[in-house]
């Protein structure tokens, strides 16, 4: 009972973008609640339009809605079904990948992705307000939960699952940068006393961003600061959600492949991540601080984007990296319509 079908390149790319999705989707749930929850008084605008900039939406949001503002931002990333980066495009793409992989995912996974998304599709303008948008933000990302606990319980653990779990990671490591990368400017301290607490709470509030809060104090000086949140999120080892972790894991779904599958083509993307590890060990937070972390942050963005180019060019099929790597740099949103789903009948290709 060994023997295994070789996996369709369709399938994998499919799998892979489902679970990047789905992280997606989480993700902005996730920025949402913490957004309204952080707002500060008077500085409404800027918080919102900080979710923009972080997903690189400012000029498709521009067109759509004119002048950023709350109501604006909640409608653009909740109910805007032409906002691909919007909770609703993000389910829907999600949902397109999973009926696709009907022969292989389990029958639970998808009827929990179908009650999922019309739940979503269901979701109406009153429910952007106060502690009706927290409900809101509770009820996706446990939705998101679900699917994961079911994809845990029944995915089969063959090829198509390291597929599954390299999208998700590379796609939450891509999204602790950019959260880091727009917030930090605003949160650097400026050494006085009176602004102490308000640093920490917005340092606060971006740790709950990623789930992170309660695991960043186990470890933290009480007198934590910048270079202490920006070494966890960056380089912790065992924080699930850091750029470090997620890399390091990555890596051992590729090493899977290799060797116990026997897939070339992961050679491009293991030096990628080995190129990635290096940057975030051997400097220090408060060095990359000093030398500038928008630019290392955007260095690193540029880098899991080269990696998913490089798994993608390895093992789907006709997947335009310069192409993808340009668009994602710009939308951070896949273009399966343009790219086009791979045809039916070829296997993950073992590239030289």
């Amino acid at each position: 009972m060994n023997q295994q079908t070789p996996l369709l390149a369709r399938y994998a790319e499919s799998l892979f973008w489902m679970a990047r999705y789905m992280e997606r989707l989480e993700n902005l749930a996730r920025l949402i609640d913490v957004t309204q929850t952080f707002e500060s008084p008077g500085l409404e605008n800027e918080a919102w339009d900080a979710l923009v900039r972080i997903h690189a939406d400012e000029t498709h949001f521009a067109e759509a809605y004119g002048a950023p503002g709350p109501e604006n931002v909640k409608r653009y990333y909740l109910l805007d079904r032409g906002n691909p980066n919007s909770i609703l495009g993000s389910i829907e793409a999600a949902r397109m990948n999973a009926r696709t992989l009907r022969p292989l995912i389990s029958t639970e996974m998808w009827k929990h992705l179908n009650v999922f998304h019309k739940d979503l599709l269901e979701v109406q303008e009153q429910e952007l307000q106060g502690d009706s948008l927290s409900r809101l933000c509770t009820r996706i990302k446990e939705g998101v939960q679900t699917h994961t606990g079911i994809t845990e319980g029944t995915l089969f653990r063959d090829q198509g699952w390291h597929f599954y779990e390299m999208g998700r990671l590379i796609e939450r490591a891509d999204q602790t940068t950019r959260l880091l990368d727009i917030k930090f400017h605003r949160l650097v301290p400026y050494g006085q006393e009176e602004q102490r607490l308000e640093e920490r709470t917005q340092w606060g509030g971006i740790l709950r961003a990623v789930a992170g809060y309660h695991a960043f104090r186990r470890i933290a000086p009480v007198d934590f600061g910048a270079r202490d949140v920006v070494g966890f999120l960056l380089a912790d080892p065992c924080f699930p959600r850091s750029v470090l972790l997620c890399v390091s894991q990555t890596e051992w779904h590729l090493t899977q492949l290799r060797t116990s599958y026997g897939l070339r083509g992961t050679r491009k993307a293991l030096e990628q991540i080995e190129d990635v590890r290096a940057a975030l060990l051997e400097r220090s937070a408060v060095r990359i601080i000093e030398e500038g972390l928008h630019d290392f942050l955007d260095g690193m963005q540029r880098d899991l984007i080269t990696l998913a180019a490089n798994i993608g060019g390895a093992f789907f099929r006709d997947w335009p990296p310069q192409a993808l790597q340009e668009a994602a740099l710009q939308t951070q949103s896949q273009s399966q319509i343009s790219a086009a789903l791979p045809g039916t009948g070829a296997g993950v290709a073992p590239a030289p």
